[in-house]
């Protein structure tokens, strides 16, 4: 699974949220944020794992998840790609008004 269908659920960007806010979480601290049941809370965690967007350390018996940066860092170099490439179809798109305003000037004159 990629990481924007990971992201594409709600409870999913909720527990990303608070692993952010925390740093490092246990399963049971994030499962005291929802009122759905711990098996439900371990499967969104193994899907947000699958897609690298947190990684998880075992510690004895518990397991505590931290954010993965790399899923986040390749999400960002899409998000850039994208941005420049609206960001030059602008810039033409400004052009050719400047160009068609100029030249309705010199009509004008």
């Amino acid at each position: 699974m990629n990481t924007f269908t990971a992201l594409a659920d709600k409870t999913r960007r909720e527990i990303v949220l608070i692993v952010a806010r925390e740093g490092e979480v246990t399963v049971a601290k994030i499962c005291d944020n929802f009122e759905i049941s711990p098996p439900a809370v371990s499967q969104h965690l193994k899907i947000l794992k699958e897609a690298k967007v947190l990684k998880v350390t075992k510690m004895a018996q518990k397991r505590i998840y931290s954010i993965d940066r790399s899923a986040f860092n390749e999400m960002e170099d899409w998000l850039s790609e994208v941005k420049n490439l609206w960001n030059r179809r602008l810039d033409s798109l400004d052009q050719y008004l400047t160009k068609l305003k100029n030249e309705e000037n010199k009509n004008e004159d």
